[in-house]
C-alpha cells in the first residue's frame, strides 16, 4: 500500500460520494456508475500492488471514478505533469499527463484555455480491444483501465486507436505504459498524485458524475478534446468563460475547432497555417512505420500471386496451367515464401520486444492485429506446406498422398489469403484515425494484392517462356495479368477518389489529413495519381497487344510504374493520419518541433524530452 505520510494536507484525501444510492444510477452515456453488483465475486480482492496483499476499504471502491477539470482555473504551470511523472520515474520523453492549450480571438481580447489530460480510464476502452498481447484489464475497482507493461510487447497498436493520446510508447523500453490513476493511492483514502499537486484547483477527482465542490458544471466537452462517443471517457469539464467562436492551437497540426451554432459544441477544422504550396517532401515519407509499408506491399503480393496461379490453374485458364506447369513454378513459391518471411521478420523487428512477438495471439476475440496476425501464419504455413508436399512429390513418384497434402494446403491458402488481408484492413479502420477509418483501406489492400500479385507472376515468368521460345505463352501472359493489373488499379483508383470526396465533406481530422496531402505532400501525391493513371493506361494497351517487342517495353515500363506507385501510396498512407487527440504546446506534444530538436540537435540533450530518431 501507498504509505500515508504524518501531515497529509486535507486537500489530498478523497470525498466521499455522499449520493451513495448508486446501484442504479446511469453517467451520461448511460452507463452504470456501479462497476459490479453488491454480490459479485470480484468485490473484496486485493489489487496486490507491490505484492501487497491487504484490500483498500474506500466505501466507493466500485464505483467508476474520473478526473474533473476546471479549464477556467488551469494556470498552465505543468505541476500534475512534474507530480505524475515524479511518481511513476518516467523518462523526460515520456508524460502519462501532459497540459496543451488552444487559443482564439484579437488583441487585447484574447482567450486561452489549458487542458490537462491522461488517461480518462472509459466506459469502452478500446486500447483493451485493440491490445494483442492483452495487457489491459478494467478493474472493478474504481473502473481503472490498468495496463502491464511487462505484457505489452511493444506493436503500439493502442497509441492508434486511443482518442486521447493517453497510451505512452516508449522507443526507449520497447513498451507502452499510461496513468494508472494512482490506484495505490485512492486504496488508502488519497486523490491522484497530479489532483493533490495542483496549484489552481484546475484538477479534481472522485466518483463520476459526483460535481467537486464549489463547481457548477459537469461537462463531457470542451474546446479541443476530441469526440467523446468512441470510448466514453470518464471526465467532467467546468469552463464558464465565454470563448472565441474559433479556437486554434500553437502546435504543428493543421486543426483548429470552430464552434457549431446548433450545438455548442467546437469542432475540428482545417487550419490553413501551412498556407496552400506544394512540395515533394520526400525526407517526411519516412516514419517508424516504414516496415509495415514493406510488409504490407509483399504479403498482398505474395497473397495476390499465389490465388491468381492456384485458382487460374483449377479454372482451367490456359496460360496460369502453363505457368504451374512451367520447372520455374516450385522456385516461384520458394521465392515467395522467402520474401514472405522478410516481411514477417522486418515486421516483427518493427516490435519494442521482438522476442515475445508470440503474445500476438493472445487477443483473438477482440483485437484486429491478433486476427491478422493468424491470418497471415496460416497463410505462410500452408503456403509452406503446399511447396514441401510438392517439391518432395515430383522427387518421389509412388507417394500420391502427397499431392493430396498439397492440394489441401493449397486450398488452406487459397481461402486464408484474402481473409488475412481483411483482417489487415480492418487494423486500419480506427475510429481515432479518420483517414484511415474507410473503405478506401479494403480497395487499396485488394488492389494492390491484384495488381503486385500479377506484376510479380510476369516478372517470373515473362523471362521464363521467352527464355524458352514461348511466345504465344508470353502473349497471353502479358494480356492475362495486364488484365489483372487493371482490375486492381481500377479498384485502387475508385478508392481514391470517394476516399478524397469523404474526406472533404465529413470534415475533422480526416480533411486535415487531405490539406496536407495536396500541400506537404501535394507534389508526392500529384505523382503517384499520374503513375496511377498511366499503369491504367499501359494496362489497357497491354491487354491489346501481344508478345512483340514494343509489348515487351510497355510492360517494362507498367512494372517500374507500378512498384514506384505502390511504394509513395503505401509510405502516404502512413504519414499522413491525423488522430483524434489533445492540442499541445509550442515545445511538448509538438511534432514541428520534434522535428527541429532532432534536425538541430537539441534532442541530444535529455531535458529537452525528444528523442533521437529510432527508424
Amino acid at each position: 500500500m501507498f504509505q500515508l505520510r504524518n501531515d497529509e494536507p486535507d486537500y489530498a484525501f478523497l470525498k466521499p460520494d455522499l449520493n451513495d444510492q448508486t446501484e442504479n444510477k446511469k453517467n451520461s452515456y448511460g452507463n452504470n456508475i456501479q462497476t459490479v453488483d453488491k454480490s459479485s465475486e470480484l468485490r473484496g480482492q486485493s489489487l496486490n500492488i507491490n505484492g501487497d496483499s491487504a484490500v483498500g476499504d474506500n466505501p466507493d471502491r466500485y464505483k467508476q471514478h474520473g478526473f474533473h477539470f476546471t479549464a477556467d482555473n488551469c494556470i498552465g504551470c505543468h505541476s500534475c505533469e512534474a507530480a505524475c511523472s515524479e511518481k511513476n520515474d518516467n523518462p523526460a520523453h515520456i508524460a502519462f499527463r501532459s497540459v496543451g492549450y488552444v487559443e482564439g480571438g484579437t488583441y487585447p481580447d484574447y482567450r486561452r484555455i489549458n487542458i490537462s489530460m491522461a488517461c480518462n480510464h472509459c466506459d469502452d476502452p478500446v486500447c483493451l480491444k485493440g491490445c494483442p498481447t492483452r495487457a489491459y484489464t478494467k478493474y472493478a475497482e474504481y473502473g481503472a483501465v490498468l495496463q502491464d507493461p511487462d505484457i505489452c510487447f511493444g506493436c503500439g497498436y493502442c497509441t492508434w486507436v486511443c482518442p486521447y493520446n493517453a497510451p505512452q510508447l516508449d522507443p526507449v523500453k520497447g513498451q507502452v505504459s499510461k496513468c494508472n490513476m494512482c490506484v495505490d493511492r485512492l486504496e488508502v483514502g488519497l486523490k491522484p498524485a497530479c489532483v493533490s499537486a495542483c496549484l489552481g484547483n484546475a484538477l479534481n477527482f472522485g466518483v463520476i458524475e459526483s460535481t467537486p465542490e464549489n463547481r457548477v458544471q459537469a461537462k463531457t466537452e470542451i474546446p479541443g478534446f476530441p469526440r467523446t462517443d468512441i470510448t466514453n471517457p470518464n471526465i467532467r469539464f467546468q469552463q464558464t468563460k465565454s470563448m472565441p467562436d474559433e479556437m486554434s492551437r500553437t502546435d504543428s497540426m493543421s486543426v483548429k475547432y470552430h464552434k457549431n451554432r446548433k450545438t455548442d459544441l467546437y469542432e475540428p477544422v482545417v487550419d490553413r497555417k501551412k498556407g496552400i504550396k506544394r512540395s515533394w517532401s520526400f525526407s517526411k515519407l519516412r516514419s517508424r512505420e516504414d516496415p509495415l509499408v514493406i510488409f504490407t506491399l509483399i504479403s498482398q503480393a505474395v497473397i495476390g500471386a499465389f490465388l491468381m496461379m492456384f485458382a487460374g490453374n483449377l479454372a482451367g485458364i490456359e496460360v496460369m496451367q502453363n505457368v504451374v506447369a512451367s520447372p520455374a513454378y516450385l522456385p516461384m513459391i520458394f521465392a515467395m515464401l522467402a520474401f514472405e518471411m522478410l516481411a514477417l521478420f522486418l515486421s516483427t523487428m518493427h516490435l519494442g520486444k521482438p522476442h515475445r512477438f508470440y503474445r500476438a495471439f493472445n487477443n483473438l476475440k477482440h483485437s484486429p492485429v491478433s486476427r491478422e496476425v493468424a491470418g497471415i501464419a496460416v497463410f505462410f504455413n500452408s503456403l509452406g506446406l503446399y511447396f514441401l508436399a510438392l517439391l518432395i512429390a515430383t522427387q518421389v513418384t509412388d507417394m500420391p498422398l502427397l499431392y493430396q497434402v498439397a492440394n489441401i494446403s493449397g486450398y488452406v491458402a487459397l481461402l486464408s489469403g484474402p481473409v488475412a488481408i481483411y483482417f489487415m484492413h480492418k487494423i486500419y479502420r480506427i475510429e481515432a484515425r479518420p483517414f484511415w477509418n474507410h473503405w478506401q483501406v479494403l480497395t487499396a489492400f485488394s488492389g494492390n494484392m491484384l495488381t503486385l500479385g500479377a506484376l510479380i507472376i510476369s516478372l517470373v515468368f515473362v523471362p521464363v517462356f521467352l527464355y524458352n521460345a514461348q511466345t504465344s505463352s508470353v502473349g497471353a501472359l502479358l494480356q492475362f495479368t495486364a488484365l489483372l493489373m487493371l482490375a486492381g488499379l481500377v479498384i485502387e483508383g475508385t478508392g481514391h477518389i470517394f476516399h478524397a470526396r469523404d474526406l472533404n465533406v465529413k470534415g475533422r481530422e480526416g480533411a486535415v489529413s487531405y490539406y496536407e496531402q495536396v500541400t506537404t505532400f501535394g507534389k508526392t501525391w500529384i505523382l503517384r495519381n499520374t503513375l496511377l493513371l498511366l499503369n491504367i493506361v499501359l494496362a489497357t494497351v497491354l491487354i491489346f497487344s501481344g508478345a512483340e517487342i514494343i509489348s515487351l517495353i510497355i510492360w517494362g515500363v507498367l512494372i517500374a510504374s507500378t512498384a514506384i506507385m505502390a511504394t509513395i501510396g503505401r509510405a502516404l498512407f502512413y504519414v499522413l493520419v491525423v488522430p483524434t487527440t489533445m492540442p499541445g504546446a509550442f515545445f511538448w506534444k509538438n511534432r514541428g518541433f520534434e522535428e527541429h530538436a532532432r534536425e538541430s540537435g537539441l534532442a541530444q540533450m535529455p531535458q529537452v524530452g525528444v528523442i533521437a530518431d529510432t527508424h
